[in-house]
């Protein structure tokens, strides 16, 4: 056994010195607490770091019956292939437009609708609000392309029937690929802003309520509130928001962009979850798609740390 640590505390009466306890003894104190937190644990053991392992995909020419282990690692050809590959651009660029829009058209929703939300004091109707901004978080993307399906379709849809009752020409949404971008990104606002404001909503919760009365009593509108306090208040919440989403800027989701694509607007609906999808398991190139994902995923991790550069730099905290 080892010497114990010890920890000293100055009181007024002299200082005291307690034992520190092993780690082993605080994980036993504290049994309950971790134990509620093994589930989390594992969870992230076994879908988020487990996985990992199959990072050397990318570098073999990988074979179904040989697996990882005897399948021949061919270096960096995948990647070779992949950056010869005109398709890829196409991809690339079309996730990186539609991530962009999904951004600046979709980022700033939630903050404005907590800051309108909390500006709010009648509470029934508050609450009421909330609840059905929240709702279409919980509708499967499966369903909601049925939805737009039905709203949208050419011959029978909801919205070409009354552009048509008000004497314009039926519209085809769907078909087109001018219209596929801007039907994701009001898709995904619609499903994501209410849920995504609870974050807002919380760090609101903590702001002084003595400085409102105070620019109150000085005479400031609601929205010189909303400018000046609220939105100042919770900018390293938001900071960090950007940060976390600044790793997704590439994933726009399989679900959302597979369900509404189609032949006719392939050619801005193809996105690296649905290119890596039919590379992988429809076509077998298993190496290639592995080798887009890698990719995918270091740019990602370039753009957390760049964003979070930036952000210390305009004298905002990061992340770290």
């Amino acid at each position: 056994m080892g010497k114990q640590k010890k920890i000293a505390v100055t009181y007024p009466e002299g200082v005291y010195v307690a034992p520190q306890k092993s780690l082993f003894k605080y994980i036993i104190t504290n049994k309950w607490l971790y134990l509620m937190l093994l589930p989390a644990v594992l969870y992230l053991l076994i879908f988020n770091y487990l996985p990992m392992f199959g990072i050397v995909i990318a570098f073999q020419d990988f074979n179904m019956v040989k697996g990882i282990f005897k399948s021949e690692l061919i270096g960096f050809e995948n990647f070779m292939l992949l950056f010869k590959e005109v398709r890829f651009y196409e991809v690339f660029r079309n996730s990186i437009v539609l991530s962009f829009y999904n951004l600046v058209f979709g980022f700033p929703m939630p903050v404005i609708l907590a800051v309108l939300l909390n500006e709010i004091k009648q509470d029934f109707f508050k609450r009421f609000v909330q609840t059905v901004s929240y709702l279409p978080h919980f509708i499967s993307w499966v369903v909601i392309a049925g939805m737009l399906m039905n709203y949208l379709a050419t011959s029978n849809g909801l919205v070409n029937f009354v552009i048509e009752k008000l004497g314009g020409e039926k519209i085809p949404f769907l078909m087109s690929p001018k219209y596929f971008r801007g039907i994701m990104v009001v898709a995904n606002i619609w499903k994501t802003t209410g849920w995504s404001s609870i974050v807002y909503l919380a760090a609101m919760s903590n702001l002084d309520q003595q400085v409102y009365e105070a620019a109150l009593i000085d005479g400031a509108n609601r929205f010189q509130r909303m400018r000046y306090i609220t939105i100042p208040g919770i900018m390293s919440t938001i900071i960090t928001v950007l940060i976390l989403n600044m790793g997704s800027i590439l994933n726009n989701g399989f679900e959302q962009v597979f369900m509404l694509q189609n032949t006719m607007n392939l050619e801005v609906s193809e996105v690296f979850e649905t290119y890596t999808y039919k590379q992988g398991l429809m076509l077998g190139n298993f190496g290639y798609s592995t080798a887009v994902g890698l990719f995918k995923s270091v740019v990602s991790f370039v753009l957390v740390m760049g964003t979070n550069y930036v952000a210390r730099k305009f004298g905002q905290k990061g992340l770290w």
